[in-house]
């Protein structure tokens, strides 16, 4: 009897180390990181610490529209991103879609956000951006993001290929890749 009770101790304990070990994957980084080489536009007002770093990677659609306006004038316009959220080691952790821009976590618990500035992201790539969280929904990682930054952008613009009368509401989907920094207020 003795040894069915220590099995199952070993068995419990067991889990319990597995499920600590992959609880720091959404509860990451609860410290200080470096804004030094940021444009001032997306930087994170002081008072705020991270608590969660992500790459995202993925794609975002894109449609061929007639510009606002301008009926005889056509423009690649975001549709929206689709994209795995995961920790530095690849692990994935969430997902983000939209619209609206929606970060969620594997726990259920996700956030929206308000576009507060953007800098450029390099040729070819997505401009860099700072949002303004709104309250999460869900208990879980989410819960006090007050901040997130999308930085190290690679790729995710429009369609370098023609948009015009004859393939207006045609999608074009891009690939793009980019790290999410979340801050929470200290």
């Amino acid at each position: 009897m003795k040894q069915t009770s220590i099995g199952r101790t070993i068995s419990i304990l067991s889990s319990v180390i597995a499920i600590s070990a992959a609880a720091p994957a959404l509860a990451m980084n609860h410290g200080k990181f470096s804004q030094d080489g940021l444009p001032e536009a997306v930087k994170v007002p002081a008072g705020n610490v991270v608590m969660l770093e992500a790459v995202g990677a993925g794609e975002i659609t894109y449609e061929c529209r007639a510009k606002k306006d301008l009926a005889d004038q056509f423009d690649w316009v975001f549709v929206g991103p689709d994209a795995k959220l995961n920790d530095r080691a690849g692990k994935q952790i969430g997902k983000y879609y939209g619209p609206p821009a929606t970060w969620e976590a594997s726990d259920g618990s996700k956030v929206t956000a308000t576009q507060l500035a953007t800098a450029p992201g390099g040729n070819g790539n997505l401009p860099l951006q700072l949002v303004k969280a709104n309250p999460a929904s869900g208990a879980g990682a989410m819960q006090g993001v007050s901040f997130i930054q999308r930085l190290a952008t690679k790729g995710g613009i429009a369609p370098a290929s023609v948009c015009a009368q004859a393939n207006l509401g045609e999608k074009q989907i891009v690939q793009y890749q980019a790290d999410y920094i979340f801050w929470k207020a200290e």
